[in-house]
């Protein structure tokens, strides 16, 4: 039995062993060697082969990513200049730079034709945007809130289309005051600064660029 001749081997005289003995320490050290290779070599590259297959995967989906953004390119680019057009148009319905002062007018009379008592109304310096101007008003106004309401209605009825965005404007009570009904009415102030906006054209945008050019 190989047992018995395992047990009977002389493992410091394997010269002398049979050659089944031999066979099968040989065939044990084989054994041994392939595992100890496996675990050194062949596992790691199974690991790497493992990992290299994950960066595949998020390589690929990626790709089919950027390939699909770069097939709707076009489409994109359309409709980018599609809103550039639209935003362009939507501008140019703002008043010019000859309208402004005329229209800055019809604003504070539209206040007055209202009832609104105008306390300040102060424009101040413009300031550019890229292919439109904006312009601060200080204001002070002295109404109710059917004449405010009736302000609004007046300057969305000018002919020329009027932006006024309002900033830090406060809205407070002022003195009770008598009608000649004999009702008491109450008045609001409204203070702060609003801007309105006029757009730039082309002709202009390159004269400022000429003019801060050194």
């Amino acid at each position: 039995m190989i047992i018995e001749d395992l047990r009977n081997a002389d493992f410091s005289d394997l010269g002398n062993a049979t050659s089944q003995v031999r066979y099968t320490l040989l065939t044990f050290v084989l054994i041994l060697i392939l595992v100890a290779g496996y675990s050194l070599f062949i596992k790691n590259k199974k690991s790497d082969l493992e990992r290299s297959r994950q960066q595949e995967l998020t390589l690929m989906a990626d790709f089919e990513s950027k390939q699909q953004k770069a097939a709707n390119m076009e489409a994109y680019e359309k409709q980018l200049a599609d809103m550039q057009d639209l935003l362009q148009t939507m501008f140019r319905q703002l008043p010019n730079k000859t309208e402004m002062d005329t229209l800055l007018v019809d604003v504070s009379q539209t206040a007055l034709a209202a009832g609104i008592e105008v306390q300040l109304f102060e424009p101040q310096a413009e300031s550019f945007k890229d292919f439109y101007a904006e312009r601060p008003i200080s204001i002070r106004m002295l109404g109710d809130y059917h004449e405010f309401g009736e302000f609004v209605s007046g300057v969305a009825g000018l002919p020329r289309v009027v932006i006024l965005t309002m900033h830090d404007i406060s809205l407070k009570r002022a003195t009770t005051t008598q009608s000649r009904s004999g009702i008491q009415e109450s008045r609001l102030v409204l203070e702060g600064q609003v801007k309105t906006y006029r757009y730039v054209d082309e002709e202009e945008v390159a004269q400022r660029v000429a003019e801060q050019a050194p």
